[in-house]
């Protein structure tokens, strides 16, 4: 059996658009949630580093970083000192994938042309490249 639709009436509109306006709005409740909560844990992860290097598990994802605008991750070369400021929206990754996960896959590219393949070691988090170097 067939039903006839048929339009709805100025009411149902009005309610359809309220409740369409509270969802907008509280999706953008908790996405500033979201961000707030993401950023507070890379201020804390930054401030365990900052105070005594660590440790850097656990850390932040790479997607929380992103997020709460902290995009660029400080590192330096464990053989040979040498900073270097990585973008970490640039690097492939899963969604889950941490900060403290990069630290066995970035290498030194000055070390590595000379055979050696030191792990680096993870400084700060930081909203613009700390270096000129944007490697």
């Amino acid at each position: 059996m067939w039903r006839i639709h048929k339009a709805p009436a100025n009411n149902e509109l009005a309610v359809t658009t309220i409740l369409a306006q509270r969802s907008a709005e509280k999706r953008a409740a908790g996405e500033a949630l979201i961000s707030g909560a993401d950023d507070l844990a890379c201020q804390s992860w930054n401030e365990r580093m900052c105070s005594d290097g660590g440790p850097v598990d656990p850390s932040p994802s790479i997607d929380q970083a992103i997020n709460s605008g902290y995009g660029w991750l400080e590192i330096r070369c464990s053989r040979c000192k040498t900073p270097r400021a990585v973008d970490l929206a640039a690097l492939p990754h899963a969604a889950t994938t941490c900060v403290h996960d990069l630290a066995g896959r970035l290498r030194c590219m000055k070390c590595g042309k000379v055979g050696k393949r030191p792990a680096a070691e993870l400084l700060q988090l930081w909203q613009r490249s700390p270096i000129g170097d944007r490697a």
